[in-house]
């Protein structure tokens, strides 16, 4: 895997830890959440001037800015499974200020993986394993009939995501 580099990033919703393996960025974490960097089996080295985490400084500066920067300005390497990556890749696919449950990303994946059916639990597994938050919009998932399920940074940030990106909270239930 070679060498694994981070910086912090000071967001106006708490601070976040950026990995990256030098040319592709490969972590965006809320500092605490939950599975922090589980998936990084190298140490860390601190490096503010490399230029991917620069560039995903500025895509997150944009970001909470509501300028919805394109997800392909970036290099993205997620480490996981073949369908933790499927699952990601729908992710994507969830353009800016909308939401979709967990059963629509199933049935998206059941689709592409030529099964009948995948359970939203399989789906939702995969995506509290993301390591590239905000970036990889897990936030912009939600449970049947809008409710407001887990979120490895929180519940609290994944509203505050969802508000930034002009969601109707109001809707959504615990």
């Amino acid at each position: 895997m070679g060498n694994m580099f981070f910086t912090k990033y000071n967001s106006p919703i708490g601070k976040i830890i950026i990995t990256s393996n030098g040319k592709s960025l490969c972590g965006v974490y809320f500092e605490g959440q939950k599975y922090f960097l589980y998936s990084i089996k190298t140490p860390l080295t601190e490096n503010n001037d490399l230029d991917i985490l620069k560039i995903t400084k500025n895509w997150l500066d944009r970001y909470f800015a509501k300028e919805k920067p394109k997800i392909s300005e970036l290099p993205i390497l997620a480490e996981g499974t073949n369908f933790r990556k499927l699952i990601w890749e729908v992710l994507l696919e969830i353009p800016y200020g909308t939401t979709m449950t967990y059963g629509e990303i199933a049935k998206i994946a059941a689709r592409k993986l030529n099964k009948l059916k995948i359970s939203a639990q399989a789906v939702g597994g995969a995506i509290g394993h993301n390591p590239i938050s905000i970036i990889i919009p897990c936030h912009r998932v939600i449970g049947a009939g809008g409710k407001l399920t887990g979120y490895a940074g929180g519940i609290d940030k994944k509203l505050e995501l969802l508000t930034l990106e002009g969601i109707d909270i109001s809707k959504l239930t615990y």
